[in-house]
């Protein structure tokens, strides 16, 4: 029973204030050496090895570097404009303009701090210049901001991939429809809801919309083209069967050079600004990797993992049972925990009860993707609208955020049933195209 202590133990650390990374490695070390003694030093160090000799990993730092490079780009100013020329007479045109941008650009980029933050700069002003109600702005930039995690190329899927045992290229192609079922029903939810209420999401006037339409199709080919390109270049490589997901993230972190150079905001300090950023974030996935590596493998060795497996055939909740217990879990760490520590602390754990109950690694996965994404949006953590809060003017106030964000943390939950009660959402794409599953 000494494995199970090691859960409070870790998040007593955590809700001190210890960082979690150390808080893992700190109960992974005690425990380790109160089981095995000095013994345990020899298993730190396989980790250690693991962690730094996993090939896949190396995607992380070329994926982040290319979306640091893509905030300095010009590719979101152009979207924007481009995007919103042909939504704005929409009622809450606006809105439902700002969440296409965010999809493109999540796809360009796969790092959902950038996409939030540089899409955010640019669209409240324009909203709230337009009356837009606050909550409306605050739930669509936080929700089309977080549409990184359900849209590939995603870092948290790269991280995910080596944890769940689970092909990182089939992660990326499943994550197509959920990410676009996803962002329909944004989509959909943000005309019924101003259709109705013409005062949340007001129209454009018409004289605002003057230009021919000739020139917008001439501004939107030249907007998206761009994006376009590495999209094709970094998914259909994968998709294809022509790169390996880090050889694609290579692609696309020399594609994001590519675009600097293009829209000229090519810099020795913009270049250098991005290196630092991409190390830093880097070093704090890896640091958390290697220490949620230690702190599973400890887990394990401690006959953690039988002790679960009595656990839960004493409970006795069934297959399904044992699905929707593992996805309260995952959804009460997100109101606590950042998405790294909730997939590092809980999916090594729960894998090999989904595989040996008969469900689709991959689908499952899948699923945590979902609620990972919700994560991001649930208080009092909402890493979404931390982002927000930093960038948003002071008229738009805390309680309207969290009030914008509930009809998404709907919709997400909407798409998670679509995806239970219809695997084949997640898994036909991945067995069409790469033939893994």
């Amino acid at each position: 029973m000494e494995a199970l202590v090691m859960f409070p133990a870790l998040f007593l650390l955590i809700f001190l204030g210890f960082p979690v990374a150390f808080s893992l490695m700190g109960v992974a070390f005690v425990f380790g050496v109160m089981t095995f003694d000095m013994a345990a030093f020899f298993q730190f160090t396989q980790k250690v090895e693991d962690v730094a000799s996993n090939f896949v990993l190396a995607a992380v730092p070329l994926f982040v570097f290319m979306g640091a490079m893509l905030e300095r780009s010009g590719i979101a100013e152009s979207l924007f404009s481009a995007v919103h020329l042909w939504t704005r007479r929409l009622p809450g045109g606006l809105a439902i303009g700002t969440v296409g941008m965010c999809i493109i650009f999540a796809a360009s980029t796969g790092v959902i701090g950038a996409t939030e933050t540089v899409v955010g700069l640019l669209a409240i002003p324009a909203m709230m210049r337009y009356r837009y109600r606050n909550s409306l702005i605050s739930g669509t930039i936080c929700a089309g901001g977080s549409l990184g995690t359900i849209i590939p190329p995603s870092v948290v899927v790269v991280v995910l991939g080596p944890i769940a045992n689970v092909s990182i290229g089939d992660l990326m192609v499943g994550m197509i429809f959920p990410g676009l079922i996803l962002s329909g029903l944004y989509i959909l939810y943000i005309l019924v809801y101003c259709t109705i209420d013409k005062e949340a999401g007001p129209r454009m006037p018409a004289e605002d919309d003057d230009t021919p339409l000739l020139e917008k199709i001439v501004i939107t080919v030249k907007a998206l083209l761009p994006p376009s390109l590495m999209i094709v270049a970094v998914l259909g490589s994968i998709m294809l069967g022509i790169a390996a997901p880090t050889e694609a993230a290579a692609l696309g972190a020399v594609g994001a050079i590519l675009l600097t150079l293009l829209y000229r905001r090519f810099t020795l300090k913009t270049f250098w600004e991005a290196l630092v950023k991409t190390l830093t974030v880097t070093s704090m996935i890896m640091l958390i990797l290697l220490a949620g590596s230690l702190f599973t493998g400890v887990f394990a060795a401690t006959g953690g993992m039988a002790v679960m497996r009595d656990l839960l055939e004493a409970v006795d909740l069934g297959p399904w049972g044992m699905i929707f217990l593992f996805l309260g879990l995952v959804f009460i760490a997100g109101f606590f925990l950042e998405w790294i520590s909730i997939l590092l602390i809980f999916v090594p754990l729960f894998m090999p009860f989904v595989t040996a109950a008969g469900f689709d690694p991959l689908w499952f996965s899948m699923l945590i993707l979902i609620m990972i994404q919700t994560s991001y949006l649930t208080p009092p953590m909402a890493p979404a609208i931390f982002y927000l809060r930093g960038i948003a003017p002071p008229e738009m106030t805390l309680p309207q955020m969290y009030r914008g964000v509930i009809p998404f943390i709907v919709l997400q939950v909407v798409v998670l049933a679509i995806v239970m009660i219809f695997p084949e959402t997640a898994l036909w794409l991945p067995d069409q195209l790469l033939g893994f599953n």
